[in-house]
């Protein structure tokens, strides 16, 4: 990311004895601390989190200047013990109005971190004290949820992500121990770029009628001379905050039961991951167990997306963990996987070819329960309207690009069960999130599916899908595709409670 030269030079005293946070963060009493944690004799915070600019160094002298939490990235794991209160004190250290998200959390709208919703910002050089209930359990994320626009250096183009884990009754997925990991780009550029290839989504079915009223519109943008609107492309991959091969290998020994927790803290990417000759047992999304769990070659995540997944550590050696695209791979996508009395070049091994399925997960023969209302929602790009970037509509309208809250366009009544059926009429993927709320998957392209709970989902391009939610948690509520350049450019909507 870049900053000047004196912002840098500025942060580079603030992070006297810096290091790099280790590549696999292992559950511990030492990992729930955040920097500033405190006892409850003195009356402070459970946690204390700074938001700051700080050096990070992602490979060998290679650093990168960027927004942080705490002087590090990711930001501090936070465990949480579900239903029991915490307090946690925020500064701002920038010079920029900031916004906490907890994403999955169900929290009210004074605390969850959403200027659209009415969070109140915490102001520049000041700081906000909040305390709330964690919940639900499992893996969860908090992030920065400002507005970046055409500013590479803010929103989550910059390091301010950090894991969150809320503990739960019971474990999903037998298991020896616990690796959370943070996938990350950085030093982020524009581009004119064609489109991500898709065809790791299934079902692979696409609605005819929004494909051609998508590529018409597209046609005719392009008939009158305009460019396809802007697109972002990195130049540096990490996990943990490391390039591949500069950063701490993940240390197992045979036999062991891994429960890899995976964050994609990309603001921009979808994210896939495999370790070869080994299988990911997905136990829970978004830190929700699945009705099936499904082991698999390969993990596919959109943004903000989180799998958890037991991999059973039988097949000795020294591996590369890592996506499946060659290029980002070798631009540091990737962390070294490596077993006890174990030394080798680490190596990779394509996996085979394998689709990426959310009704795999889905409750078998199950049926959702019918909704009480039905909303409908289509997704629609003006290519390069907005001074080069997308314009992005839901029913032909774009929120506001300010970052403040407008009139709400949905309307909900407490204890209701809803159904929002999606439509997607652009070629883009879309990773849809609902906030304080997770919602049930019920439908994709065309297949019924019941019982898998989420609060983000890749909805493929010129495709439907259905998506069920209890309105239990009162306030305004945020609706998004949680791609920055989607969101920041007309991508959202609100619910209310009436």
């Amino acid at each position: 990311m870049s900053k000047t030269r004196r912002e840098f030079i500025r942060t580079m005293g603030a992070a006297a004895g810096w290091a790099a946070i280790p590549a696999g963060i292992v559950r511990s009493r030492a990992d729930a601390l955040a920097s500033g944690q405190s006892s409850e004799q003195n009356g402070a915070a459970d946690y204390t989190i700074h938001i700051k600019v700080s050096p990070v160094e992602i490979a060998p002298k290679r650093i990168v200047s960027t927004t942080t939490y705490n002087g590090q990235f990711p930001g501090p794991l936070l465990r949480f013990k579900e239903g029991r209160p915490v307090t946690v004190e925020i500064h701002n250290d920038t010079d920029t109005a900031e916004q906490l998200h907890w994403h999955g959390q169900k929290v009210s709208t004074d605390v969850d971190g959403a200027s659209e919703e009415g969070t109140p910002f915490i102001p520049a050089h000041g700081q906000r004290r909040i305390t709330f209930t964690p919940g639900p359990a499992g893996i969860r994320l908090y992030h920065t949820h400002n507005r970046a626009g055409a500013n590479l250096a803010e929103g989550q183009y910059n390091g301010e992500v950090g894991a969150v884990y809320i503990e739960p009754r019971e474990e999903p997925g037998a298991h020896d121990r616990e690796v959370f990991l943070v996938l990350k780009e950085f030093e982020p550029k524009f581009s004119r770029g064609g489109d991500m290839d898709q065809d790791f989504l299934a079902p692979a079915t696409r609605n005819t009628e929004l494909k051609e009223t998508g590529e018409t519109a597209m046609k005719a943008s392009l008939a009158k001379g305009m460019p396809k609107g802007y697109e972002v492309e990195y130049d540096a991959f990490t996990i943990n905050g490391r390039m591949l091969g500069h950063g701490e290998p993940v240390k197992v020994k045979a036999g062991e039961r891994v429960l890899f927790h995976v964050v994609n803290g990309s603001a921009t990417e979808m994210r896939s991951l495999a370790l070869p000759g080994h299988v990911f047992r997905v136990v829970a999304l978004d830190g929700n167990p699945v009705p099936n769990a499904a082991s698999l070659p390969v993990l596919w995540l959109g943004p903000a997306e989180r799998v958890s997944a037991v991999v059973e550590m039988k097949n000795p050696g020294v591996w590369v963990l890592g996506d499946l695209d060659d290029d980002d791979r070798r631009h540091g996508m990737g962390i070294v996987v490596e077993y006890a009395g174990r030394s080798a070049k680490p190596a990779w091994t394509a996996p085979p070819k394998f689709k990426w399925n959310y009704a795999r997960f889905a409750k078998a023969g199950a049926k959702a329960s019918p909704p009480d209302q039905a909303f409908d929602m289509t997704f629609a790009k003006d290519n390069a309207a907005e001074e080069g970037f997308n314009r992005w509509t839901i029913n032909g309208v774009a929120y506001p690009m300010t970052g403040e809250s407008a009139p709400a366009a949905f309307h909900l009544t407490e204890r209701k069960r809803y159904r929002i059926r999606m439509k997607n009429a652009s070629d883009d993927i879309h990773p849809i999130h609902l906030h304080r709320h997770s919602f049930e998957l019920t439908r994709i392209a065309g297949v019924s599916a019941a019982g898998v709970m989420m609060d983000v989902m890749m909805l493929g391009g010129y495709q439907e899908a259905e998506i069920d939610f209890v309105a239990d948690n009162p306030g305004l509520t945020l609706f998004h595709c949680h791609q920055q350049l989607h969101m920041d450019f007309g991508f959202m909507t609100l619910f209310d409670y009436v």
